[in-house]
């Protein structure tokens, strides 16, 4: 049987093994996302990509992220911090052009061993709890956003570049979780833009493929959600790391072995 948009061509490359995975896959990063508030394409994209083409797992990702990051977003936007936002928009659109750039011409060898890299660093940073504690100035705003927006483009994993820097700026826990959302959010509209115009988002399957992926999405959720009141989050935030470290390994292994 055929199945439509292209879907048959994008199950049969995965074979059936990856079939069951990439919802598997899909369920645990999103399980992080009811768990800990972000983190569910840090979590997903260097799995996926051991199943799939990075420049199909990445906009794959985008639109599983848009739908949870709108659901989030509007619903928090009379808390934004507008000021951080004005500073930061600017210069990670700029770096979202970038990093689109790169992941259209960037070798598959290349790609995988920088994300693997990334995954790696951000695990270890966390277990080892090396995050910054000062507050920091606006200057950093410019290199910051010019570096998440260029790692949400090419990787769809900038939103712990933004915590990071907004975490040192804001100190209110919930105008710093609207502000976080709100970026999130406009960069993911920003890259269905960049990513429609480079056709990224027309490969046979995609859109499919994150339709039938939705409901583990919002199933991961539900049971992220129901965890974050039985688990404590020093529990929580430790799992997730050592699944960075486990996973950015991996890869950088595999690219290694070609």
């Amino acid at each position: 049987m055929t199945l439509p948009f292209g879907l048959d061509a994008a199950v049969a490359a995965l074979g059936v093994g990856g079939a069951v995975a990439v919802p598997l896959v899909v369920l645990a990063a999103y399980t992080v996302f009811g768990l800990t508030g972000f983190g569910s394409s840090v979590v997903a994209v260097p799995l996926l990509a051991h199943l799939l083409p990075l420049s199909f797992v990445v906009p794959l990702q985008l639109l599983l992220d848009f739908t949870a990051a709108l659901a989030l977003g509007t619903r928090v936007r009379a808390q934004v911090d507008r000021a951080e936002m004005a500073w930061l928009l600017p210069f990670m659109l700029a770096g979202m052009v970038a990093g689109v750039t790169l992941l259209v011409r960037l070798p598959r060898r290349a790609t995988l061993a920088a994300l693997g890299l990334l995954a790696l660093v951000y695990g270890l940073l966390g277990l080892l709890g090396r995050t910054p504690q000062r507050s920091w100035s606006r200057a950093w705003a410019a290199p910051i956003a010019t570096f998440g927006g260029v790692v949400s483009a090419l990787f769809g994993t900038g939103g712990p570049v933004y915590v990071i820097y907004l975490s040192r700026r804001i100190r209110d826990t919930g105008v710093l979780r609207a502000t976080i959302a709100a970026v999130i959010l406009i960069s993911a509209i920003a890259r269905l833009v960049l990513f429609g115009v480079t056709g990224l988002l027309a490969q046979p399957g995609l859109l499919a493929l994150a339709v039938l992926l939705l409901p583990f999405m919002a199933a991961g959720v539900a049971i992220g959600s129901r965890l974050n009141r039985a688990i404590a989050p020093a529990r929580a935030r430790l799992a997730v790391q050592g699944l960075l470290v486990a996973s950015g390994l991996s890869l950088v292994v595999r690219a290694a072995a070609g």
